[in-house]
């Protein structure tokens, strides 16, 4: 993780006790984020996720649970890791996960990714950043993985949150039950929404869900929430044809709520990550991103519908 966590015993200000000591798995928290909403914010990413991206720029989000990654290139030899581990290293399915080895190693050629932090744990990180929230009227974003992945622990975030005066936001794919979509609603002031794909067939084979759900949350969100911004990864031979972007900017369009677009273009400066975690790397690092001219054309598409629309963050 970048930052440095806290534990602290006290409950966060207008926090009922139980809520403090509700916890969650949280894979990182990332001060300083200019991309996740207006302002500064601090983004807080939660673990798990429904959906197998195959440009996923976070795939040690998608597992649930903590996990171990190791990167050869860092690696010296020294069996400091060997001599911390109570399995003898044994193959990743033997892992009992207790972060021995990462915690001996001197290299950071060993990690764990994703630990269980309290409610109280998470807001007393944050709110060191009060200060920039003020300056800049930013916040914390709630991103992930799927962050409705864990609906009772992103819940009593946001209520905490919201007892401190703090502005949120929550960064989904709308990969979650409605009801789980609708008890978080109220509590954020921005949704960040991810629209990847209108055609089905498309997204399945590109996601490996299908996008019913996300559609139909969105429909349902913007029934009770006026404050959303839609992102559009465009990635290359997924989603980048004038079709499909006339698809995605019609939904974004109809949905009402849409108070800003924010067309992403692909990049492959993720692609090392998988093979961390022991998982096969995917054969698109040479994958050209899409032109400028190319976003710029996607983008006109989104303005002709009225829509607010920028390129990057």
């Amino acid at each position: 993780m970048n930052d440095q966590l806290i534990s602290i015993k006290a409950s966060p200000k207008g926090a009922r006790p139980e809520q403090a000591e509700l916890s969650g798995t949280v894979f990182n928290l990332q001060r300083y984020s200019l991309h996740d909403g207006p302002g500064i914010r601090t983004t807080v990413f939660l673990k798990g996720c429904p959906a197998r991206c195959w440009w996923c720029h976070n795939p040690e989000s998608q597992c649930g649970a903590p996990e171990i990654a190791c990167s050869e290139t860092r690696c010296i030899a020294c069996n400091a890791c060997l001599l911390a581990c109570h399995e003898g290293l044994k193959p990743r399915e033997h892992c009992i996960l207790c972060g021995d080895c990462a915690k001996a190693c001197p290299t950071g050629a060993r990690s764990l990714v994703g630990r269980r932090m309290t409610v109280a744990e998470v807001v007393a990180s944050v709110m060191r950043d009060r200060m920039f929230f003020e300056d800049s009227g930013g916040g914390v974003t709630f991103s992930g993985g799927e962050p409705l992945g864990q609906p009772e622990f992103l819940k009593a975030l946001l209520s905490s949150f919201r007892a401190q005066e703090i502005k949120t936001a929550v960064d989904t794919a709308g990969l979650c039950p409605p009801e789980a979509l609708l008890e978080v609603a109220p509590l954020a002031d921005l949704f960040l929404f991810d629209i990847k794909c209108i055609n089905r067939e498309k997204h399945l084979q590109g996601t490996g869900v299908t996008n019913c759900g996300v559609l139909d949350n969105l429909a349902r969100l913007s029934k009770v929430h006026d404050n959303i911004w839609i992102r559009v990864p465009v990635v290359p031979g997924f989603n980048d044809t004038q079709q499909e972007m006339e698809a995605i900017a019609r939904a974004a369009a109809e949905c009402g709520a849409a108070r800003q677009v924010w067309l992403l273009p692909f990049h492959a400066g993720w692609t090392a990550k998988p093979e961390r975690f022991g998982k096969e790397a995917p054969g698109v690092a040479r994958l050209a991103p899409p032109t400028g001219e190319l976003m710029e054309s996607f983008a006109r598409i989104f303005r002709a519908q009225g829509l607010d629309t920028s390129i990057g963050g």
